[in-house]
């Protein structure tokens, strides 16, 4: 298990903390018309090979607070979503909602339209994936025949999510609600892969998470169809049978894995601080992919 030594949790006022995750922050409002909801802060921080880094990614919090609302317009009439309001405390605006109370379902709901990550690891020792048998010869990249459905077990801070089949979610949440997680979860897929594919990017695959009102409704939580919660690929340059560029911490990555980091991942340490032109580069990959998708400038 990585050591995930987060940073304190800031004080805001009208608000108490109750947990932190690698990159987000969740308060109680403790005053005002939302007391007793959610006040979700997205930070700067970024984390690799589950270590959350010394170093911050200037006005990622913000990215990904304004491309997830700007999702959740796209998908409202697929699945509700969590988002009472973007009114929040001033120390905060920009990178934080306020959002409804869910009882969450202990599933990471993963979409795959293409073959990469932990799913090609899979389909390299199995030919399936999550329990799901593909087609021989796929490589790095290949695009699916159809998306799939291929859920993990939300991991604790530090450790890795498990990849899992349908069975396993079933056992978890039940029959019924399982097929309506896997149906929401590939229809949001299907309509986000046709709006990023206008705009001249593959979504590989995204996770969503999934929760329950008081009166049973299943909602769209968390943030969603980010860079920090899908894969994006510039559409110009896919080609399978290799590691695809992407809009990403891929280049954190990458500069930790290299000569030039002097870190040894299997060394059990964090990796080091990042130089600025790494900063300043994966800042610069995560606006692209907020104008590219949106239309907007940032």
């Amino acid at each position: 298990m990585a050591d995930l030594s987060l940073p304190p949790a800031p004080e805001i006022d009208g608000a108490r903390h109750l947990h932190s995750g690698k990159v987000r922050d969740l308060y109680e409002l403790t005053e005002g018309p939302h007391a007793g909801q959610l006040l979700m802060v997205a930070s700067d921080r970024i984390s690799i090979f589950d270590f959350v880094l010394d170093s911050t990614i200037p006005d990622k919090g913000e990215v990904l607070t304004r491309l997830s609302l700007w999702w959740f317009d796209q998908l409202a009439d697929l699945v509700p979503h969590h988002v009472l309001s973007t009114d929040v405390p001033a120390s905060v605006v920009g990178r934080a909602v306020v959002c409804e109370r869910l009882a969450m379902h202990p599933v990471e709901c993963v979409a795959r339209g293409y073959l990469t990550g932990s799913g090609l690891l899979d389909y390299d020792a199995t030919g399936e994936v999550c329990g799901v048998p593909l087609p021989p010869g796929l490589v790095d990249g290949s695009r699916l025949p159809e998306p799939i459905f291929t859920p993990a077990t939300k991991a604790e801070l530090g450790e890795h999510d498990e990849n899992v089949d349908f069975d396993a979610v079933v056992a978890t949440v039940g029959a019924e609600q399982a097929a309506e997680l896997r149906d929401l979860t590939l229809r949001v897929y299907a309509r986000a892969e046709g709006i990023a594919r206008e705009r001249g990017i593959v979504l590989a695959d995204t996770k969503l998470e999934f929760g329950a009102r008081p009166d049973g409704t299943t909602v769209l939580g968390d943030e969603v169809l980010t860079p920090d919660s899908s894969r994006f690929w510039p559409a110009d340059a896919w080609t399978p049978g290799r590691a695809q560029p992407s809009y990403d911490k891929q280049i954190v990555r990458n500069w930790a894995l290299s000569a030039e980091s002097g870190w040894d991942r299997a060394s059990g340490e964090a990796p080091p601080p990042l130089p600025p032109e790494v900063v300043e580069r994966t800042r610069a990959r995560y606006v692209e992919a907020y104008e590219l998708l949106t239309g907007e400038r940032f």
